[in-house]
């Protein structure tokens, strides 16, 4: 999702589409423009990487074009997308990286952080896994009869889809893009970009104020204008994080070659089972509050949860939840509905008491998931942290731009 300069934002989404071939020789120009186009990508990635991590698309071309053309056979449109593709890469591990800045004390023993760029990568990025970016109208179409025409590397094909689940992005209202051909459990699939503007969210329109605050033991605690508050449970969550943690431990232990392309299928799974939760989550959350509500965050850019007050085998489950891609997930569809996600500051909405206002470490019993205030406030901790998340979404309709607690 990106801003439209005061016309809007435009929502972007990505629909799934199963499709089936009229013949397994379809397949195999399919895979053979694949493992090229993969091919590609990695060559490009690693000029990107030896180059000085030039993101240009306009240079890159100049340097790469016709080598993409002879040494790959990549069609003229699949060449230009081999370097968007590699440099959308990189911007993203670009983000992330930010988003996970390094941690460590100085000679006083107080903690720093560093912000992350792409000079800590140590290797080229890798592409591994197979697969084939195709430009609309270019690489491929979707034809009156429902089907659609695909390009390879020798000639075009025609794919059918197996449900019709995606017919309501094909109405005219969104704007599709690149299709990505991707093969799964022997099934074959197209993704394909679509996106829709929407208009901007004001803050007059506002019906609801929802405070969440994320965490693990519960994946999110929200807390509305009316005073009720929703759980979202962690527990099965963490205890089948660490059933993962434990397999991953004994094929690594192992070390054999089909112990790691087990491995491999293990992390592939647990990456998707994460996606699915954050999935449901933040669509559970849209579901219940519904449209003209403000869902108010903690900016957790340049946050870590503390470890080191935290067993060390239990740091993995601690720390590597995917907190921003719940932040994502939750702000398109937000967005698609005519809600809006502002983040706040993180600055003391632990410790705060949501009733008088006190700061204090020493109020909230990490233990007991309870929050105790010398002036009689008592409750969940999760609670109390979302209340005073919610409270900072109020300051901002209230003509507070950068709403934040201070001692």
């Amino acid at each position: 999702m990106r801003l439209l300069g005061g016309a809007g934002m435009e929502l972007t989404k990505t629909v799934k589409i199963q499709i089936k071939l009229a013949a397994e020789s379809d397949g195999d120009l399919l895979r053979q423009a694949m493992e090229q186009y993969r091919l590609a990508c990695d060559d490009t990635s690693h000029y990107v990487f030896n180059n000085g991590l030039v993101l240009n698309t306009t240079k890159l071309q100049s340097a790469l074009y016709r080598d993409l053309r002879t040494k790959f056979r990549l069609k003229a449109q699949m060449a230009q997308s081999v370097l968007r593709n590699v440099t959308a890469r990189y911007k993203t591990v670009r983000t992330q990286l930010k988003q996970k800045p390094y941690r460590y004390q100085d000679e006083d023993g107080e903690w720093q952080t560093q912000t992350k760029d792409l000079t800590w990568l140590w290797y080229p990025i890798q592409f591994r896994r197979p697969q084939l970016d195709l430009v609309r109208n270019r690489d491929w179409a979707i034809r009156k009869n429902g089907s659609f025409s695909l390009n390879t590397l020798d000639r075009r094909i025609t794919v059918w889809p197996v449900l019709n689940h995606w017919l309501d992005y094909f109405d005219g209202t969104w704007k599709l893009g690149t299709a990505k051909v991707l093969a799964r459990g022997g099934k074959w699939f197209l993704h394909i970009s679509a996106a829709k503007e929407v208009p901007d969210y004001e803050q007059k329109q506002t019906a609801h104020v929802v405070g969440l605050d994320r965490g693990l033991r519960f994946l999110g605690t929200a807390y509305d204008e009316s005073g009720q508050t929703t759980f979202y449970s962690g527990a099965k969550i963490l205890a089948k994080r660490r059933r993962f943690k434990k397999l991953r431990a004994q094929l690594q232990a192992k070390g054999t070659k089909s112990a790691k392309r087990v491995l491999k299928r293990i992390n592939q799974r647990e990456n998707g089972w994460m996606t699915d939760i954050n999935h449901q989550l933040s669509k559970a959350l849209v579901d219940r509050y519904g449209s003209d509500t403000l869902f108010v965050l903690e900016d957790l850019t340049n946050v870590r949860f503390a470890t080191e007050k935290v067993a060390k085998d239990r740091r993995y489950e601690q720390v590597s939840w995917a907190f921003y891609q719940l932040e994502q997930f939750l702000t398109y569809k937000a967005a698609a509905v005519g809600s809006h996600v502002l983040k706040v500051s993180a600055q003391y909405t632990s410790q705060r008491c949501p009733h008088c206002g006190k700061i204090s470490k020493q109020q909230r019993d990490h233990q007991q998931h309870e929050y105790r205030c010398v002036c009689g406030f008592r409750s969940n901790d999760d609670r109390a942290g979302a209340m005073n998340i919610q409270e900072l979404g109020r300051r901002w309709l209230n003509g507070t731009a950068k709403p934040k607690y201070t001692k």
